[in-house]
Formats: structure tokens, C-alpha cells, sequence
């Protein structure tokens, strides 16, 4: 007899994707309409990495694993007080998302993929924000899609905040039984 794997007892969604996919916007909305906390990834990054996006040069593993750690270890802390949110991460490869999964039952991807003329016209329009346009073509060349093994979603990004949460929402809740609120 097959067993169904059971449902973690709090999600954690990480909303990822390369600059100007709307990570930010998705998350927060998502977190307005679960009523959960949203903690902006890109707040956790060490100075050293923001300096090295903001001067023009891709982040390379090296500079991306202590980031990711630190995000499992808030993962880990929601997990032990039982606690659900949401955060944004770029995730960009496998091994980041395994590294974020690693001992984190609750991770759930959320994934909005868009095309990269919407992000480039998203990103030419963005102000007041460290990770400038000439970044993208890296972030492009370094994204790995989501396995079907993982836990998560993959929605189109190039329709409304309104639509791409609500596709998103409506495979989280038939995943993890998560019922929304009125």
C-alpha cells in the first residue's frame, strides 16, 4: 500500500525567481491574504553582497551560501515555534532550494516565471533598489526551474499581481490544505 506523505504542520513559502519577477509584490500580497508574516530575503543579505550586486557583479556561490543558510535557519525558527510565513529568495538553483529544504519539512516554492522582456521592462522602471538591470542576464543563465519532486508551484508572471497569486494560492491550499481567510 502507497503512503501519502503527510502534511507539514506550518508552510513556509519562499517566493523565488530572478530580479523583477515580482518576488516582493507576490509575497506581500500572498501575505496580506493568508494574514502571515513576510520577511524580505534580500534584507538578510551581508553587506559585502549588496555591495558586490550594487557595483555590477553577480553574486557567486560562495557569496550566496551564508545568505541561504541564514534563511534556513529563520525557516527553522518558524518551524520550531510553529509558526507559517512567507519570504522572498531568488532560489535560483537546486542545490540553493535543497540547501533551503534541508531539515525544512514546511518549504513550499512559489514561483511566478516571466518572461524576460516583462523583466526587463519591470526592472528599467524600478528605482531605489540595489540589483541593477545589467544583473539580470546572469540571474537568467544561473535559474534552474523547479523539479517536480519539489514542493511548490510554477504559475505564469506576466498577468496581474491579483491572478498570479491567486494561481499560486489555489495550489498551495489543494497542497497543503491551508483554507484561506474570508
Amino acid at each position: 500500500m502507497e503512503s501519502t506523505p503527510s502534511i507539514p504542520a506550518t508552510t513556509s513559502i519562499v517566493v523565488m525567481g530572478v530580479s523583477g519577477s515580482g518576488k516582493s509584490t507576490t509575497a506581500t500580497e500572498i501575505a496580506r491574504r493568508l494574514q502571515w508574516e513576510f520577511i524580505e530575503g534580500d534584507d538578510l543579505h551581508p553587506p559585502e553582497n549588496v555591495e558586490k550586486m550594487r557595483s555590477g557583479t553577480p553574486l557567486d556561490d560562495e557569496d550566496r551560501w551564508p545568505w541561504l543558510d541564514r534563511i534556513a535557519e529563520l525557516i527553522g525558527e518558524h518551524e520550531a515555534a510553529g509558526t507559517s510565513f512567507i519570504l522572498t529568495c531568488s532560489a535560483l538553483k537546486r542545490s540553493y532550494r535543497d540547501r533551503l529544504r534541508d531539515d525544512n519539512p514546511s518549504v513550499w516554492f512559489a514561483h511566478a516565471n516571466t518572461s524576460e522582456e516583462t523583466l526587463t521592462e519591470r526592472l528599467a522602471k524600478r528605482q531605489g533598489h540595489y540589483m541593477p538591470p545589467s544583473l539580470l542576464r546572469s540571474q537568467l543563465d544561473t535559474l534552474e526551474p523547479l523539479g517536480e519532486d519539489e514542493p511548490g508551484a510554477v504559475v505564469p508572471g506576466e498577468g496581474s499581481v491579483e491572478e498570479t497569486v491567486g494561481d499560486l494560492l489555489a495550489e498551495l491550499c489543494d497542497e497543503r490544505q491551508i483554507p484561506l481567510p474570508d
